[in-house]
């Protein structure tokens, strides 16, 4: 599904040059589910976003489907982000103005497949806040907003999840309750790549990536 080989990323301040990722080769395969781990500043993150196509390597080759994604323009990366890709962050970034409902489906107004509320519900109902849907951000635990969060990143039907600690923020009750969510739906066929620090839940996953000074282990 996703094939990286001999990627380089280098972000440069000024006449500084940090080497993020060194190198890397990596295959995923349709329907795995992949942890990453490995210590702070690893260049963990700076993989998923490689994987994610939110960046592109500085060297060496990224394909999705067996298409060249450095050669992609920036509309063809776009549609591939929205159709194809679903992201779940630490951070949950839900709009605090929006319902549970609307925090959902803001992503099908860049969407032009369908009906705009079409299977809304039922993703919500999925992770389990169908009693929730027109509750705002600030009415909801931290492990409610990430189901949320989860939903929102299934709502274009994408074939990956990419999750960057979505469990990072959580105690370890709502930690589990968010792994086993992820679990399930690698349950139903989707493809998961999570970035994580929690071990034990990393080591439950199909394979575990290690990731240590910018290079896989």
């Amino acid at each position: 599904m996703i094939l990286l080989r001999e990627v380089e990323k280098v972000y440069r301040r000024g006449s500084e040059e940090l080497h993020a990722l060194k190198g890397i080769d990596l295959e995923i395969g349709k329907g795995e589910f992949i942890s990453i781990v490995g210590p702070s500043g690893a260049g963990k993150s700076s993989l998923l976003h490689i994987l994610g196509c939110l960046d592109l390597p500085t060297a060496g080759t990224v394909q999705f489907d067996q298409a060249a994604v450095e050669h992609m323009s920036e509309k063809q990366l776009d549609a591939l982000r929205r159709d194809k890709i679903g992201f779940v962050f630490q951070q949950f970034y839900l709009m605090p103005g929006l319902s549970v409902f609307d925090n959902v489906a803001l992503p099908k107004i860049f969407s032009k497949r369908g009906d705009k509320k079409d299977g809304v519900a039922a993703l919500i109902e999925m992770v389990g806040l169908k009693s929730r849907m027109a509750h705002f951000p600030n009415q909801l635990s931290g492990g409610e907003m990430q189901r949320v969060a989860i939903a929102r990143a299934l709502v274009n039907g994408p074939e990956i999840v990419l999750a960057d600690e979505p469990t990072g923020n959580l105690d370890t009750e709502n930690s589990e309750k968010i792994f086993g969510l992820l679990k399930s739906l690698h349950a139903k066929g989707y493809t998961i790549v999570m970035v994580t620090h929690n071990h034990d839940l990393a080591q439950r996953a199909d394979r575990v990536v290690t990731i240590r000074d910018g290079r896989i282990q």
